[in-house]
Protein backbone atom coordinates (compact mmCIF):
# COMPACT_ATOMS: atom_id res chain seq x y z
CA UNK A 1 0.00 0.00 0.00
CA UNK A 2 2.98 2.49 0.71
CA UNK A 3 3.83 2.11 -3.28
CA UNK A 4 0.61 3.49 -4.26
CA UNK A 5 1.36 6.81 -1.80
CA UNK A 6 4.42 6.96 -3.26
CA UNK A 7 3.48 6.81 -6.72
CA UNK A 8 0.95 9.35 -5.61
CA UNK A 9 2.93 11.80 -4.30
CA UNK A 10 5.62 11.17 -7.27
CA UNK A 11 2.73 11.99 -9.73
CA UNK A 12 1.16 15.09 -7.41
CA UNK A 13 5.26 16.61 -7.36
CA UNK A 14 5.23 16.67 -11.00
CA UNK A 15 1.80 17.57 -11.80
CA UNK A 16 3.27 20.83 -10.13
CA UNK A 17 6.23 21.06 -11.92
CA UNK A 18 4.22 20.88 -15.28
CA UNK A 19 1.15 22.69 -14.99
CA UNK A 20 1.42 26.75 -15.56
CA UNK A 21 0.38 29.37 -12.37
CA UNK A 22 -3.26 29.83 -13.41
CA UNK A 23 -3.45 32.99 -11.92
CA UNK A 24 -1.91 35.89 -13.75
CA UNK A 25 0.97 38.42 -12.42
CA UNK A 26 -1.52 41.17 -13.22
CA UNK A 27 -4.14 40.26 -10.78
CA UNK A 28 -2.05 39.70 -7.99
CA UNK A 29 -0.91 43.11 -7.81
CA UNK A 30 -4.24 44.33 -8.43
CA UNK A 31 -5.25 42.49 -5.30
CA UNK A 32 -2.46 44.27 -3.36
CA UNK A 33 -3.41 47.56 -5.21
CA UNK A 34 -7.39 46.82 -3.49
CA UNK A 35 -6.28 45.80 -0.56
CA UNK A 36 -3.85 48.91 0.50
CA UNK A 37 -6.72 51.47 -1.22
CA UNK A 38 -9.17 50.30 0.73
CA UNK A 39 -8.14 49.40 4.36
CA UNK A 40 -5.72 52.93 3.82
CA UNK A 41 -2.71 50.55 5.07
CA UNK A 42 0.54 49.90 3.22
CA UNK A 43 0.85 47.01 4.78
CA UNK A 44 -1.79 44.59 2.69
CA UNK A 45 -1.18 41.57 5.16
CA UNK A 46 -2.29 43.59 7.83
CA UNK A 47 -4.86 44.84 5.75
CA UNK A 48 -6.20 41.08 5.36
CA UNK A 49 -5.88 39.80 8.95
CA UNK A 50 -7.91 42.57 10.24
CA UNK A 51 -10.35 43.74 7.39
CA UNK A 52 -10.97 41.45 4.89
CA UNK A 53 -10.87 38.32 7.04
CA UNK A 54 -11.20 39.96 10.70
CA UNK A 55 -14.10 37.28 11.14
CA UNK A 56 -11.51 35.03 11.61
CA UNK A 57 -9.12 36.73 13.13
CA UNK A 58 -11.31 37.33 15.96
CA UNK A 59 -11.78 33.50 16.53
CA UNK A 60 -7.98 33.37 16.34
CA UNK A 61 -7.84 35.44 19.18
CA UNK A 62 -10.40 33.38 20.97
CA UNK A 63 -8.50 30.05 20.13
CA UNK A 64 -5.48 31.88 21.81
CA UNK A 65 -7.35 32.12 25.00
CA UNK A 66 -9.46 29.45 24.84
CA UNK A 67 -5.23 27.49 24.50
CA UNK A 68 -4.21 29.61 27.85
CA UNK A 69 -7.37 28.37 29.80
CA UNK A 70 -6.45 24.64 28.70
CA UNK A 71 -3.31 25.25 30.27
CA UNK A 72 -4.15 26.63 33.47
CA UNK A 73 -7.15 23.97 33.90
CA UNK A 74 -5.09 21.09 33.07
CA UNK A 75 -2.43 21.49 34.75
CA UNK A 76 -4.12 23.07 38.12
CA UNK A 77 -4.77 19.75 39.94
CA UNK A 78 -0.55 19.20 39.44
CA UNK A 79 1.59 19.41 42.42
CA UNK A 80 3.62 22.16 41.85
CA UNK A 81 7.18 21.78 41.51
CA UNK A 82 9.92 22.46 44.02
CA UNK A 83 12.80 22.91 41.67
CA UNK A 84 12.99 25.60 39.37
CA UNK A 85 15.28 25.84 36.24
CA UNK A 86 16.80 29.10 35.62
CA UNK A 87 19.90 30.42 34.01
CA UNK A 88 22.88 31.57 37.15
CA UNK A 89 25.90 32.09 35.43
CA UNK A 90 26.32 35.87 34.35
CA UNK A 91 26.98 36.39 31.27
CA UNK A 92 23.98 33.92 30.51
CA UNK A 93 22.10 36.29 32.46
CA UNK A 94 23.37 39.47 31.16
CA UNK A 95 22.88 38.01 27.61
CA UNK A 96 19.34 37.20 28.40
CA UNK A 97 18.48 40.03 29.47
CA UNK A 98 19.71 42.15 26.55
CA UNK A 99 17.89 40.00 24.56
CA UNK A 100 14.76 40.80 26.45
CA UNK A 101 15.41 44.72 26.02
CA UNK A 102 15.81 43.97 22.17
CA UNK A 103 12.74 41.87 21.78
CA UNK A 104 10.64 44.50 24.25
CA UNK A 105 11.47 47.41 21.77
CA UNK A 106 11.01 45.45 18.91
CA UNK A 107 7.76 44.54 19.87
CA UNK A 108 6.61 48.02 21.10
CA UNK A 109 7.54 49.10 17.55
CA UNK A 110 5.43 45.99 15.46
CA UNK A 111 2.48 46.82 17.92
CA UNK A 112 2.38 51.04 17.04
CA UNK A 113 3.90 50.72 13.57
CA UNK A 114 2.60 47.23 12.44
CA UNK A 115 0.38 48.47 9.75
CA UNK A 116 2.95 50.38 8.17
CA UNK A 117 5.51 48.20 7.60
CA UNK A 118 5.91 43.90 7.91
CA UNK A 119 4.80 43.41 11.03
CA UNK A 120 1.23 43.52 12.93
CA UNK A 121 0.07 42.43 16.29
CA UNK A 122 0.54 38.70 16.91
CA UNK A 123 4.34 39.04 15.62
CA UNK A 124 4.00 42.33 18.50
CA UNK A 125 2.97 40.02 20.75
CA UNK A 126 5.11 37.20 20.20
CA UNK A 127 8.03 39.36 20.49
CA UNK A 128 6.80 41.23 24.10
CA UNK A 129 6.32 37.08 25.32
CA UNK A 130 9.94 36.44 24.17
CA UNK A 131 10.70 39.28 26.42
CA UNK A 132 9.10 37.74 28.97
CA UNK A 133 10.31 34.69 28.90
CA UNK A 134 14.10 35.75 28.91
CA UNK A 135 13.25 38.36 32.18
CA UNK A 136 11.75 34.76 33.70
CA UNK A 137 14.54 32.51 33.26
CA UNK A 138 16.39 35.02 34.91
CA UNK A 139 14.67 35.83 38.02
CA UNK A 140 13.17 34.28 40.90
CA UNK A 141 9.55 32.75 40.18
CA UNK A 142 7.98 34.98 43.53
CA UNK A 143 9.46 37.99 41.49
CA UNK A 144 8.19 37.62 38.41
CA UNK A 145 4.35 36.45 39.50
CA UNK A 146 4.45 39.59 41.58
CA UNK A 147 4.61 41.84 38.92
CA UNK A 148 2.03 40.27 37.07
CA UNK A 149 -0.27 40.45 40.08
CA UNK A 150 1.05 43.87 40.99
CA UNK A 151 -0.21 45.18 37.52
CA UNK A 152 -3.16 43.04 36.87
CA UNK A 153 -1.77 41.48 33.97
CA UNK A 154 -4.75 38.79 33.93
CA UNK A 155 -7.51 41.50 34.02
CA UNK A 156 -5.68 43.44 31.59
CA UNK A 157 -5.16 40.18 29.17
CA UNK A 158 -9.34 39.91 29.66
CA UNK A 159 -10.02 43.52 28.68
CA UNK A 160 -7.97 43.26 25.83
CA UNK A 161 -9.97 40.46 24.45
CA UNK A 162 -13.20 41.60 25.16
CA UNK A 163 -12.14 45.28 23.56
CA UNK A 164 -11.14 43.55 20.37
CA UNK A 165 -14.08 41.37 20.22
CA UNK A 166 -16.48 44.86 20.35
CA UNK A 167 -14.53 46.70 18.28
CA UNK A 168 -14.13 44.11 15.38
CA UNK A 169 -18.14 43.26 15.32
CA UNK A 170 -18.65 47.12 14.83
CA UNK A 171 -16.30 46.86 12.15
CA UNK A 172 -17.94 43.71 10.61
CA UNK A 173 -21.02 45.26 11.17
CA UNK A 174 -20.07 48.17 8.47
CA UNK A 175 -18.59 51.18 10.97
CA UNK A 176 -15.64 52.48 9.90
CA UNK A 177 -13.16 55.27 11.17
CA UNK A 178 -11.76 57.54 8.28
CA UNK A 179 -8.61 56.05 6.92
CA UNK A 180 -5.99 58.85 7.08
CA UNK A 181 -3.66 59.88 4.99
CA UNK A 182 -1.90 56.73 3.75
CA UNK A 183 1.66 56.02 5.14
CA UNK A 184 0.80 58.11 7.98
CA UNK A 185 0.66 56.51 11.84
CA UNK A 186 -2.04 57.80 12.48
CA UNK A 187 -4.01 55.84 9.60
CA UNK A 188 -6.07 52.73 8.61
CA UNK A 189 -8.68 53.27 10.48
CA UNK A 190 -9.81 50.75 13.44
CA UNK A 191 -7.05 48.33 12.21
CA UNK A 192 -3.46 50.06 14.66
CA UNK A 193 -5.78 49.83 17.39
CA UNK A 194 -6.88 46.38 16.43
CA UNK A 195 -2.88 45.71 16.09
CA UNK A 196 -2.29 47.01 19.67
CA UNK A 197 -5.15 45.00 21.34
CA UNK A 198 -4.01 41.92 20.04
CA UNK A 199 -0.41 42.00 20.78
CA UNK A 200 -1.47 43.09 24.52
CA UNK A 201 -3.42 39.91 24.49
CA UNK A 202 -0.61 37.67 22.94
CA UNK A 203 2.28 39.03 25.43
CA UNK A 204 0.05 38.91 28.32
CA UNK A 205 -0.99 35.15 27.49
CA UNK A 206 2.15 34.22 27.05
CA UNK A 207 3.26 35.77 30.28
CA UNK A 208 0.48 33.39 32.05
CA UNK A 209 1.41 30.15 30.07
CA UNK A 210 5.38 31.08 31.26
CA UNK A 211 4.17 31.30 34.90
CA UNK A 212 1.66 28.29 35.07
CA UNK A 213 4.61 25.91 33.40
CA UNK A 214 7.49 27.51 35.64
CA UNK A 215 5.09 26.83 38.98
CA UNK A 216 3.63 23.39 37.85
CA UNK A 217 6.91 22.32 35.98
CA UNK A 218 9.79 24.12 36.87
CA UNK A 219 10.69 25.05 33.20
CA UNK A 220 9.95 27.48 30.84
Amino acid sequence: MKWVYIVAGIVLFIQFLILPNSAPESLEMSIVETVVRESGIPNAVSGIIFRNRLYDTIFEVVVFTIAIMGANFLLANETPSHKIHSFTDQPSIVLARLGATISALVSIELAIRGHLSPGGGFAAGVAGGTAIGLVAITSSPEWIQGIYKRWYAATWEKISVLVFIVLAAITLVGIELPHGELGALFSGGIIPVLNILVAIKVALGSWAVILVFTRYRGLF
